[in-house]
C-alpha cells in the first residue's frame, strides 16, 4: 500500500527567529502520513510530498512521530539560507541568570584562612557550619552564560563523544580553555540533532565566573577563590565596645571546592 501524505491544518506557518546576525525567518509544515509502519518509506513519501522551499526558506529536517499503526505525524522544518551554517560553522548566544542546587558538603576544602588568635576547626568539607546545623550553598549561579551551535559531521559525533559530553557535564575547566584560566567556565551539558544534510547540529551551555584573589571579610584578608568554588563564614559572637549587646564576628573562611574538574578538549569545539 503507497503511503499518503496530507497536509495539516494550520501547516506552513513562518516566524521571526530573533536573530541579528543570522536569518530572520524560520517555518514548518506539517503532514498526517499513514499506509506503512516503515520509517524510511514514510520518510521518502514526506520528501516527494514537502515542497523544497517555503518563503524563501530551504527545507531542512523532518521529524516523523508514530501515532498508531501505520500512521504517523510529520514535521518539515525550514530556514532562511542565510541561517543555515555548515560544517565547523558556530553561532554564540548568552544571556544572564541560571537555575541552582542545593549542596550541603563540598568536594574537597580548597583554603581556610583564620583571624588571629583562632584555631580553624575541619568540618569535614560541610558548608556554612553554625551553632544551629550546617547552612549549605545553592551551586550553578554564574554570572555570565552562553551558548554555543557548532555543526559536526556524523561520524565524530559516535557513541564515545557523546559519552564525553557526558562525563563533562557539570565539570570545570582544569586548564586554560578559549581564553578562560582554569577553574573559570562551567560545562552546563549540550544537546544535538540530525540535520537532513547528514550533519549533527549540537548546542554547548556554558557558565562562567571569575577566579579572585586578594579577597576581605572583616579583619580577614589574602582570601583567594577560584571561579566555581564557594565562600562561606564562620561567626563567633562577641561584645560590641559598650558590651550591651552582641554581634557576630568572622572568624574562619572556608572556600570549599564543589565542582570537579575535566578537560575541556574533550569538548572539540
Amino acid at each position: 500500500m503507497a503511503v499518503s501524505v496530507d497536509e495539516a491544518l494550520g501547516s506552513g506557518e513562518t516566524t521571526d527567529a530573533g536573530k541579528t546576525d543570522l536569518a530572520l525567518l524560520e517555518g514548518e509544515k506539517r503532514y498526517h502520513c499513514k499506509g506503512s509502519s516503515d520509517e524510511q518509506a514514510v520518510l521518502t513519501a514526506v520528501r516527494v510530498t514537502a515542497p523544497t522551499t517555503l518563503d524563501g526558506m530551504n527545507r531542512g529536517q523532518i521529524v516523523l512521530t508514530p501515532t498508531g499503526p501505520g500512521l504517523w505525524d510529520a514535521t518539515v522544518r525550514y530556514r532562511s539560507p542565510e541561517s543555515e551554517m555548515d560544517e565547523g560553522d558556530s553561532v554564540v548566544n548568552f544571556s544572564t541568570g541560571g537555575g541552582s542546587a542545593h549542596i550541603t558538603q563540598s568536594l574537597a576544602t580548597s583554603g581556610t584562612y583564620v583571624a588571629s588568635g583562632y584555631t580553624a576547626t575541619d568540618f569535614k568539607g560541610a558548608i556554612g557550619v553554625s551553632s544551629t546545623g550546617v547552612e549549605g550553598c545553592d551551586v550553578i549561579v554564574p554570572k555570565y552564560e552562553w551558548s554555543e551551535t557548532h555543526i559536526m559531521a556524523a561520524d565524530d559525533v559516535d557513541s564515545a563523544y557523546i559519552a564525553t559530553l557526558y562525563a563533562l557535564t557539570g565539570k570545570v575547566n582544569n586548564a586554560l580553555w578559549n581564553g578562560w584560566a582554569a577553574d573559570e567556565v562551567l560545562f552546563k551539558g549540550a544537546e544535538g540533532s540530525p540535520r537532513d544534510d547528514g550533519k549533527i547540529e549540537i548546542t554547548f551551555h556554558f557558565a562562567a565566573s571569575p577566579n579572585e584573589t586578594g579577597l576581605t571579610v572583616g579583619g580577614i584578608t589574602g582570601i583567594a577563590k577560584k571561579g566555581w568554588e564557594y565562600l562561606w563564614v564562620l561567626y563567633e559572637e562577641e561584645d560590641d565596645a559598650t558590651g550591651k549587646r552582641m554581634f557576630p564576628k568572622p572568624v574562619v573562611v572556608k572556600v570549599e571546592q564543589v565542582y570537579e574538574r575535566g578537560s575541556f578538549a574533550g569538548l572539540e569545539i
